[in-house]
């Protein structure tokens, strides 16, 4: 049976996601259901990050939108933020 990862948001992606239009939060949900599910998805281009966010990981809602994430086990993510390219800085 395959198994699903738990998610977790902080307060900070709670607030930002909020604020984003309802079009990007309906896309964010789904997007958000697929890692659950299948991580490693293609569409959702899950990687590394480098720099001053080593440790963090982001995922595509679509192509200006990403969720900043961590693994915290192999079963648990907590998404960091949500929004545009100006969520690295």
């Amino acid at each position: 049976m395959k198994r699903t990862l738990e998610i977790k948001v902080t307060p900070r992606f709670e607030k930002s996601f909020s604020k984003l239009p309802v079009n990007i939060q309906v896309l964010a949900v789904k997007r958000k259901k697929l890692f659950a599910n299948n991580p490693k998805s293609q569409v959702l281009k899950a990687h590394k990050l480098k720099g001053k966010l080593e440790g963090l990981w982001s995922l595509s809602v679509n192509f200006s939108h990403r969720i900043l994430f961590e693994f915290v086990d192999e079963k648990t993510v907590l998404f960091h933020d949500i929004g545009d390219h100006d969520i690295y800085k």
